[in-house]
């Protein structure tokens, strides 16, 4: 029996390869081998939720309301990763700030190299304006990298630099972006700009304009004392400012000064750290 069942099976075999002759069929390709896996954070890295449940997280650049005006390469999900140092200072100033009324929001954190090579193809594309009106409404896009705007390295790509701002407790929501909406000045009065839950910080974030600049002058009164006491929050727990940008800020020693990480923005990529 079990020599007539080996014959069986031959013959079923060599029955299917000629109907395979004889339709044309093909077999489906075996699948590769392996395939190469996306690079991982190393375990310095965490996600900031896992330090600190409370700060708020408005990723901007995993939505279409950003000055690309699309999801950008490497944002999978709305994530903050910082390296640790980084997540803990925040953790350490959000208390002090949660005593007084407010919480911290971030915007971007960590940044994959690939986003930010996606940032410098789109300001090679001089046709592409359709944020100018709200972005950068008063700055030629040519002009970009001449004046500082557009980088092809990001201090946010090594892990320790945040984009985040103040929210008055408690938080009311922030509605979404409809794409093709009116956009408006991020300059505009606050009443009149893309509505934000943050305090009033002079104009809005990732404002390529000169009033983004921290200590400008003409950003006074409530704006001026909104952007002081941000900045003092964090500066207290490590944190540098960059002057051009109120919002801007690296804590300081950075556990990777010189290194450029390009791991995807995903819940995967600090697995089990």
């Amino acid at each position: 029996m079990t020599g007539l069942a080996s014959v069986f099976r031959t013959l079923a075999v060599t029955a299917a390869a000629g109907l395979l002759a004889v339709t044309g069929a093909v077999a489906a390709p075996a699948p590769p081998a392996s395939a190469t896996p996306e690079p991982k954070a190393p375990p310095e890295f965490v996600a900031l939720n896992s330090v600190d449940r409370t700060i708020l997280q408005e990723m901007r650049y995993t939505t279409p309301h950003n000055f690309v005006g699309e999801p950008v390469d490497g944002y999978r999900q709305p994530l903050c990763i910082l390296t640790r140092p980084a997540a803990e200072a925040l953790h350490r100033a959000q208390v002090r700030l949660l005593a007084r009324g407010y919480t911290l929001k971030v915007y971007d954190c960590y940044r994959p190299q690939r986003a930010v090579d996606h940032f410098v193809r789109w300001a090679k594309d001089l046709g592409d304006e359709r944020m100018k009106e709200e972005f950068y409404p008063l700055v030629d896009k040519s002009r970009l990298f001449a004046d500082g705007y557009i980088a092809e390295k990001s201090g946010h790509s090594r892990g320790s630099t945040v984009d985040l701002t103040i929210v008055r407790l408690p938080a009311s929501p922030t509605r979404a972006y409809v794409p093709g909406e009116q956009l408006v000045e991020c300059f505009a009065p606050r009443s009149e700009r893309f509505p934000d839950n943050s305090v009033d910080m002079g104009t809005g974030y990732d404002c390529f304009d000169t009033l983004s600049h921290t200590d400008d002058p003409r950003i006074q009164g409530v704006q001026r004392a909104n952007r002081q006491l941000l900045k003092s929050a964090l500066v207290e727990q490590g944190f540098v400012n960059l002057p051009e940008e109120w919002w801007h800020f690296t804590f300081k020693p950075e556990p990777f000064p010189s290194t450029f990480f390009d791991f995807p923005v995903a819940r995967r990529s600090v697995a089990g750290h």
